[in-house]
C-alpha cells in the first residue's frame, strides 16, 4: 500500500508534467483520461484537488476508482465526496465543471467493475490486496 507521501508525490509530479508540457503530456494514462477532482474537505471545509484517471467514460459521466492502491482505508477524496457530493472536475486539463459525485450502487458496481478492470488491470490487483470493496464513483455534470 502506498504511503501518503508517495501518493502526494505522484499527484505533484502529475501536475508538474501537465504544467511544464502546457497540457500536452499527462492528460491520458494507459488510454484513460486524467482528471483533476476537487472536493470539499469534510473536516476543514477547504477545497482539495487530486489527480485521477477515469477508466470508464459514458457520455458525460466519468467513473473513478477509490482504490488507494489497494490500501485497507478509503482515500481522503472519497470520504470528502461521500460527505459532500458537490465537486469540481477538470478533464484533460479542460475547463473546471461543477459536478455531482455519487457512489455506484451494488448493481452498478457489478456492471462497471469488469469494464474498469478491462481498461486497467491494476485495479483488479488492488482489490486482491484489501478486504474492503473498492468503491466506484460516478461523476456527472450538474443540471
Amino acid at each position: 500500500m502506498p504511503p501518503n507521501f508517495a501518493l502526494k508525490t505522484m499527484n505533484t509530479v502529475h501536475r508538474a508534467l501537465l504544467k511544464v508540457s502546457f497540457g500536452k503530456l499527462g492528460n491520458e494514462f494507459g488510454g484513460m483520461p486524467s482528471l483533476e477532482l476537487t472536493t470539499t474537505g469534510r473536516k476543514s471545509g477547504r477545497p482539495h484537488a487530486v489527480m485521477l484517471t477515469a477508466p470508464v467514460v459514458d457520455g458525460d459521466t466519468y467513473v473513478v476508482v477509490a482504490s488507494r492502491g489497494g490500501d485497507p482505508v478509503h482515500p481522503a477524496w472519497f470520504l470528502n465526496l461521500r460527505d459532500n457530493p458537490d465537486v469540481v472536475v477538470s478533464v484533460r486539463s479542460g475547463p473546471k465543471v461543477p459536478m455531482t459525485a455519487r457512489v455506484a450502487t451494488a448493481e452498478e458496481r457489478a456492471a462497471l467493475w469488469p469494464r474498469v478492470t478491462s481498461a486497467a488491470k491494476n485495479y483488479a490487483d488492488y482489490q486482491t490486496k484489501t478486504t474492503r470493496e473498492i468503491p466506484l464513483v460516478l461523476l456527472t455534470p450538474k443540471g
